[in-house]
């Protein structure tokens, strides 16, 4: 006698839980590259504040790109892949690398 087969996952609302997590992240990076940006302009625009908040910046926009090309996949017909080791580090990364320019804005 061979084993049941097993049911298909139901993935309920994970897919679009996950979604609303990936924009929420954005938008939150999008606040910080803002403050970054106001921060930079509100101290005297020295050349350091201005390169960390062009950091800032640039981060946010990888990010961004990041975060879109997951949310398409997820958007995708069909059981989504898991998140490659590489985007996840990217994000991760870029995550730890805008609280350090932040940091440097706020010191």
């Amino acid at each position: 006698m061979s084993p049941p087969a097993a049911p298909d996952r139901d993935p309920g609302l994970q897919p679009e839980r996950t979604h609303l997590a990936w924009r929420r992240t954005t938008l939150s990076a999008t606040v910080a590259a803002v403050l970054a940006v106001r921060a930079a302009l509100h101290t005297g625009a020295s050349p350091a504040a201005v390169a960390a908040a062009a950091v800032c910046c640039v981060l946010w926009a990888a990010f961004l790109a990041l975060a879109h090309r997951r949310i398409r996949v997820l958007a995708s017909a069909g059981s989504p892949p898991a998140l490659s080791a590489a985007y996840a580090t990217a994000a991760a990364l870029g995550t730890v690398a805008t609280a350090v320019c932040g940091a440097l804005l706020v010191l």
